[in-house]
């Protein structure tokens, strides 16, 4: 048995990260489990106290929601974790557990559309994060994970345009609703968005679509050319940002200039003679 409050050792870290990925696993797939029972379990096993079990769980949050990652709903992230935290997580993340997170599950677009929030904050990863960790970000890369699910893209805008369709049906503008086009859909890839929508005054939208079943602040991947269409449209480009797709789809918006939003660094280069 543990005393309350010494270190966690690599064992009980393993014991209760695959404790969590097991209950993400199954709330994913949309399978009941009850946390209070395996928090008891987990007090047997580890000699710990319920609120330090609990603190653990919110790290595995944490660390999950900077992979880009579902996290369990409750457990709010606590970032004081250990670098050994990555570590194993990224060592227990299964393909199943990763397969699921690329899926889009099953949702219904709400009569009144998709609820939008305030979109997040900039933040810098901290100075403090180590080497190890840097290198399992980029390893995971969740930006490139999510821009090569295409199920997960295709069911991202589907749901979009669905919502911008009921959005105006609800404010009473069904002739705009039926003018509503799935543009990257109809016309094909290159255009610089994917859905062309309206404001309630008939004003177009052109609506550019990122999805990730992650938290509101995964990375995403977006073109130079939908970079071109935000500078050179700013009264009509949106980068809509959905997330959490796979349970209940929420979303921001961002308007033109992106650069006042988001932090915009090349990640590749075209190499020509």
């Amino acid at each position: 048995m543990n005393i309350y409050g010494t270190v966690w050792n690599d064992r009980e870290i393993e014991i209760i990260v695959e404790d969590y990925l097991d209950m993400l696993q199954l709330e994913l797939a949309g399978k009941e489990f009850n946390k209070a029972r395996r928090n008891r379990v987990l007090q047997g096993r580890l000699g710990r106290a319920k609120g330090a079990i609990e603190y653990k769980h919110q790290n595995i949050s944490a660390v999950l929601e900077m992979l880009g990652m579902p996290f369990i709903r409750g457990y709010k992230p606590a970032t004081n974790y250990q670098t050994r935290l990555f570590k194993i997580i990224e060592e227990q993340l299964s393909s199943s557990l990763v397969h699921l997170s690329d899926q889009p599950g099953d949702f219904d677009v709400p009569p009144s559309g998709i609820e939008f929030y305030d979109p997040p904050q900039r933040r810098e990863i901290p100075k403090e994060v180590s080497t190890e960790i840097r290198l399992i970000l980029d390893r995971v890369d969740p930006a490139t994970r999510d821009a090569r699910a295409r199920k997960l893209g295709e069911a991202g805008e589907r749901c979009l345009f669905q919502s911008e369709q009921n959005r105006l049906s609800s404010i009473g503008r069904d002739d705009l609703a039926g003018m509503v086009r799935w543009v990257s859909k109809e016309d094909g890839d290159g255009v610089g968005y994917d859905i062309l929508s309206f404001s309630a005054r008939g004003e177009q939208r052109w609506l550019e679509v990122k999805t990730t079943n992650g938290p509101a602040t995964t990375p995403f991947w977006i073109t130079r050319n939908e970079l071109r269409v935000s500078e050179e449209n700013p009264a009509r480009f949106r980068l809509v940002r959905l997330y959490d797709l796979s349970r209940t789809p929420a979303a921001f918006q961002l308007n033109p200039p992106l650069l006042d939003r988001v932090y915009i660094s090349a990640e590749q280069y075209k190499a020509s003679f």
